[in-house]
């Protein structure tokens, strides 16, 4: 039998090393590194300048649409407690108070907890959990607000008024000072409700800031500490925090910033009520937010619609105090840290 291959079925030559090999020919770069740098420089430096001008004229049109009310109540804006469309008379206080309380009420509540999450789910909590817990707490970022304000007024409410506020006036309803605070009609709404529903809803905020900053934490570090002995709490309060301090604080800014403009699950448990007469934390108030959201759709151009937009003005303000103030405390830090190395 003959071994010789048809014609058709040659092998393939062999490429030696003196074959030539086409490469494709090398493509000039439509921008040259030098003007390609420069661009990303322009535009990095555009969108700086864009929203610090977006941050003027919120704040310009804020003042010129206030400016009746400036112009007329200036500064006593702030701390008359009178809110009256029909006669035509405005002041703020009540709603400045509303707002701030409940938002510290919210951070009263919210950190802790929020601190005591993150501290599970990176030291404490086996791995198996780890991932599905996060997921659930992050989901409730997802809730609508409203649903949360239904929830507070239907669900919540009646069991605070029932389980916690009746038995506090039966307990202290006697006591000088305390009875005061826990006065009013056991309705379930009111600035502790709304200061509590805003907690809730500003926890996932917060707990996974902290649970992302611990987690940058180099394990050197802790592992280091717990080879000397230290205790978990020891660990975390002694090494991670001071590491971290400015991702933590950061998240708290967060939550705080979500409280402050929360509307519409304010507006469904705060009661909008215009008194200022009991500093129970069970009665019925205002904030800037639920005040905004009731009366703006309704109020006639003038005075009520200028004094309104005051209002918006006012939070825009405290907004950026609150953020100040936090550089401030971090910059302190900062310097603290210095000295003490």
């Amino acid at each position: 039998m003959s071994t010789t291959l048809p014609v058709h079925q040659a092998a393939p030559a062999k490429v030696g090393s003196g074959s030539q090999q086409t490469t494709p020919p090398s493509r000039k770069p439509l921008i040259s590194g030098v003007l390609a740098d420069r661009m990303f420089g322009w535009l990095a430096r555009g969108a700086a300048v864009l929203t610090l001008a977006l941050l003027l004229g919120i704040m310009t049109s804020l003042v010129i649409g206030a400016w009746p009310s400036i112009e007329k109540y200036g500064l006593g804006f702030l701390t008359s407690t009178v809110w009256d469309p029909v006669q035509n008379e405005y002041g703020g206080l009540v709603m400045i108070y509303g707002t701030l309380v409940t938002s510290f009420i919210a951070l009263l509540v919210a950190v802790p907890v929020s601190f005591g999450i993150a501290l599970f789910l990176t030291e404490l909590s086996p791995a198996w959990l780890k991932r599905p817990l996060g997921t659930a707490i992050e989901l409730l970022a997802a809730v609508p607000s409203i649903v949360y304000g239904m929830w507070g007024l239907m669900v919540f409410g009646p069991i605070l008024a029932t389980y916690v506020q009746q038995p506090l006036q039966s307990l202290l309803s006697d006591v000088p000072y305390l009875g005061a605070f826990v006065s009013g009609p056991p309705v379930g709404i009111g600035i502790l409700s709304a200061g509590i529903i805003l907690a809730i809803m500003i926890i996932p905020f917060i707990a996974s800031v902290m649970r992302d900053v611990f987690e940058v934490t180099p394990p050197l570090l802790k592992e280091s500490a717990y080879g000397l002995g230290s205790t978990t709490w020891e660990v975390v309060w002694k090494v991670v925090l001071p590491y971290t301090k400015t991702g933590v604080l950061g998240g708290i800014m967060l939550g705080l910033g979500r409280a402050l403009g929360e509307t519409m699950a304010v507006t469904f448990v705060i009661g909008n009520m215009n008194q200022l007469n009991s500093l129970s934390v069970f009665e019925a108030a205002n904030s800037i937010t639920s005040a905004l959201a009731n009366e703006f759709a309704e109020a006639g151009e003038g005075l009520h619609q200028a004094s309104l937009i005051y209002l918006g003005l006012v939070l825009f303000f405290i907004t950026f105090v609150v953020l100040a103030l936090s550089k401030v405390l971090l910059a302190s830090l900062k310097k603290n840290e210095g000295a003490r190395t």
